[in-house]
């Protein structure tokens, strides 16, 4: 029997799936609509409408199918109820990149990463090379540019 993997996720992130899902359900009835409507039309093997419909029905479906997923296996976690040294999920760490620049970064899940507003996910390289450390730890990182080097100095559960 297959163990169902936990999907870690902050509150936020929860919220934002489910209200993707009411949407795209809300959704369903104007797509068959839509189908009904290019049916209407005649033949089916020509007809563009028909055929947008029923790959934008498969979508649909498909991301419904995803987000059930991801929020059958959430595993909901506050950061504000957290501490310790150590970087974990749901962690704000502050690193130092080489020019002594500070750089922020709250570890979250998959689906809620955004670097553009510091927010990584837990399985990206910089987020798997920050996951255990601890204040003034050095954290090499090889990225597409090249490699990377931090220091982590400060952790924050906020």
């Amino acid at each position: 029997m297959a163990t169902v993997e936990k999907m870690p996720m902050l509150q936020e992130g929860y919220e934002k799936l489910s209200v993707e899902l009411k949407r795209l359900k809300a959704e369903r009835p104007l797509i068959v609509d839509a189908i009904e409507e290019a049916r209407a039309h005649g033949d089916l093997s020509e007809n563009a409408e028909y055929h947008a419909a029923k790959e934008r029905q498969g979508q649909i479906e498909a991301s419904i199918s995803d987000i059930e997923d991801k929020l059958s296996r959430a595993q909901i976690i506050d950061p504000k109820e957290m501490s310790g040294e150590k970087v974990v999920f749901g962690a704000t760490v502050t690193l130092l990149d080489e020019d002594e620049k500070p750089i922020r970064y709250q570890i979250v899940g998959q689906t809620e990463a955004d670097a553009n507003v510091g927010r990584i996910s837990y399985n990206s390289p910089l987020g798997r090379a920050l996951i255990g450390r601890k204040v003034d730890d050095e954290v090499e990182v090889t990225v597409p540019s090249g490699d990377r080097y931090y220091l982590v100095s400060k952790v924050e559960f906020i």
